[in-house]
């Protein structure tokens, strides 16, 4: 094997032999920093006025450079003054360093990181003075995350595929300050699963509670943005969520969440008896067909009916919408019967938010949840597993509604 040869060092050795100290360093490469930095906004001087400093000025342009205006600039090597050209027509706009802007694109960078990851306000200031030296204030901190609210933007009304083979909702609920009073506030999410077999988290929204009314609001946005169909939702038991399915996606099957509803109907036990109840239980959403579930569910009316008739009410009236998987292969059975994969989603954004019990705003909460997001579709790079499989099985029992 070759050896790969030695890179030059960009700057000659000599020059760093007398420096002594640490500072003596930083002072240095706060200088290159600065040098390099002006280099860069007279080019783009250059290229806004149309000529070099020095060079013939088109006679189409009476604009020409006017001096240069300071600005301290905060880096991860401190502050560093910088000279910022200007025009005398005011009409540069640099990009390197843009207007009303005080930190390094690096700086702003690290401080969006540590809030994505659940850091307040002031342990990032704190943080930030004692690595780099900076002195920040939370409100500097609150105006760099403020930025992330144009990428809100942009992605909540991003354009979505046209079908959807499966969607997941859910609820996750966080404390909120408003007018004076911390209130609850629900957090709308929904995942969808595309052609590519691959999760994507479509959008988030915020209201004052959970509710089939604003749900419907939610499914007409995601049509707004380009869903023409969704093939399954797979949903929690909300009253009137099936039908808000319905409205806006007519064909759409609907599989209520599994799980919500064991959850559920563990409320009406006892401990003593929750042991034998959720085993009983398992037979009948663990069957192989629907109708041995069915026998099973009949089953277990006899001998759990006189004491939680409520449970076993509750499986009654959602049977239909329960036992939707049944209609499927096994592996798709796997994927729609329960929502996990979007309380998979909601556990990772309370471990990145659990430092953050009560939110100024509703602001505060879509940035943390957007950065917390982000973090998580970073690992989603892969299709579901078995994906070929459950796409075959897709195409044949929606011949005619997917698209790929």
């Amino acid at each position: 094997m070759k050896k790969k040869e030695k890179q030059p060092l960009p700057l000659p050795p000599e020059i760093f032999k007398n420096m002594k100290t640490a500072q003596e360093l930083d002072e240095f490469l706060g200088a290159i920093y600065k040098q390099g930095v002006e280099v860069l906004l007279n080019g783009e001087m250059d290229e806004h006025l149309g000529y070099e400093r020095n060079g013939n000025k088109p006679e189409n342009t009476d604009n020409i450079r006017n001096g240069t205006s300071l600005k301290t600039l905060k880096s991860d090597i401190g502050d560093v003054e910088i000279g910022i050209p200007r025009d005398r027509n005011s009409t540069f706009e640099p990009i390197i360093v843009p207007k009303h802007k005080r930190f390094s694109g690096k700086i702003e960078d690290i401080i969006i990181g540590m809030y994505s990851r659940g850091m307040t306000t002031r342990d990032i200031e704190e943080q930030i003075k004692e690595i780099y030296g900076i002195e920040l204030s939370e409100t500097s901190v609150s105006n760099i995350t403020a930025k992330i609210l144009e990428n809100i933007k942009q992605w909540q009304e991003r354009p979505l595929e046209d079908v959807y083979y499966i969607l997941w909702m859910d609820g996750i609920n966080f404390k909120v300050r408003q007018s004076g009073k911390v209130i609850n506030k629900t957090v709308y999410l929904v995942i969808g699963l595309g052609k590519e077999g691959k999760k994507e988290v479509l959008g988030m929204w915020i209201d004052t509670s959970e509710s089939a009314s604003f749900w419907l609001s939610v499914l007409t946005d995601l049509k707004a943005r380009g869903v023409e169909d969704v093939l399954i939702a797979s949903t929690d038991n909300l009253k009137g969520f099936t039908d808000a399915i319905k409205t806006v996606f007519p064909k759409a099957v609907t599989q209520l969440c599994v799980v919500h509803q064991i959850r559920n109907s563990m409320k009406y036990v006892v401990w003593k008896d929750k042991k034998q109840f959720v085993a009983d239980l398992k037979t009948v959403y663990g069957a192989v067909t629907r109708e041995a579930a069915l026998n099973a569910l009949s089953d277990f009316e006899k001998k759990w009916g006189s004491k939680y008739a409520y449970a076993v009410k509750s499986w009654k009236e959602n049977w239909d919408n329960l036992t939707s998987y049944f209609d499927y292969p096994i592996e798709i059975r796997k994927i729609i019967y329960t929502t996990n994969v979007i309380e998979s989603l909601n556990n990772c954004i309370r471990k990145y938010t659990k430092s953050k019990s009560v939110f100024p705003d509703d602001q505060s909460v879509l940035k943390s949840i957007y950065l917390s997001i982000m973090n998580v579709q970073k690992k989603w790079n892969h299709s579901v597993r078995n994906w070929g499989l459950i796409l075959s099985q897709f195409l044949i029992i929606f011949e005619e509604r997917c698209r790929i």
